[in-house]
């Protein structure tokens, strides 16, 4: 089974299109920042990425994620972001790169994990804040920045997802995800 990464800037519309994904039948697998803040911030966490284990918490999420058994005749997952994006998190928040998180670094690399083209999720220019989502559009095209530096560098094609209709952007994914499975 091939396995897709979803990436982009915060806001730029992943979520939806995963939705769409997974409504024509595609697994997808959810984000796992988002949800380690939700539970922080459920906890009573106000500022829950200050926590000095918040990286791990993510990337021990995203390896239990990553590990889950898959539906049976499953061709293809999509998976909403990946520890290349925690390794990116961690540089914007200038935390040091946990062992962690270099470890699943390493082991979704070099095992090859991944297909190595991944859906990058452009940015519709403008964003709308929530209860995780709290920085500034000029900051998330900061952040994009640094996804896309993280993934090239550790050898990982681009496919540009340009902004668009939901509908669109999803039908061009499973289109390249159809040629290539």
């Amino acid at each position: 089974m091939k396995r897709f990464i979803l990436t982009g800037a915060p806001g730029s519309g992943k979520t939806s299109i995963l939705r769409v994904l997974a409504a024509t039948g595609y697994p997808v697998v959810d984000e796992a920042a988002t949800d380690v803040n939700l539970a922080e911030l459920a906890a009573g966490d106000t500022e829950p990425w200050t926590d000095p284990m918040f990286i791990e918490r993510i990337t021990v999420l995203q390896r239990e994620r990553r590990e889950d058994p898959v539906s049976p005749g499953a061709t293809a997952q999509v998976h909403d972001r990946s520890a290349v994006c925690t390794l990116a998190l961690a540089h914007h928040l200038g935390r040091p790169v946990p062992p962690v998180l270099d470890a699943e670094i390493a082991r979704i690399t070099e095992a090859g994990y991944f297909d190595r083209r991944v859906f990058f999720v452009r940015p519709l220019g403008f964003m709308q804040a929530t209860e995780v989502r709290r920085i500034s559009y000029e900051e998330s095209l900061v952040f994009e920045h640094l996804h896309e530096t993280e993934y090239r560098r550790l050898g990982f094609e681009i496919v540009d997802i340009p902004a668009g209709q939901v509908a669109e952007r999803a039908a061009a994914i499973d289109a390249h995800i159809r040629s290539w499975a």
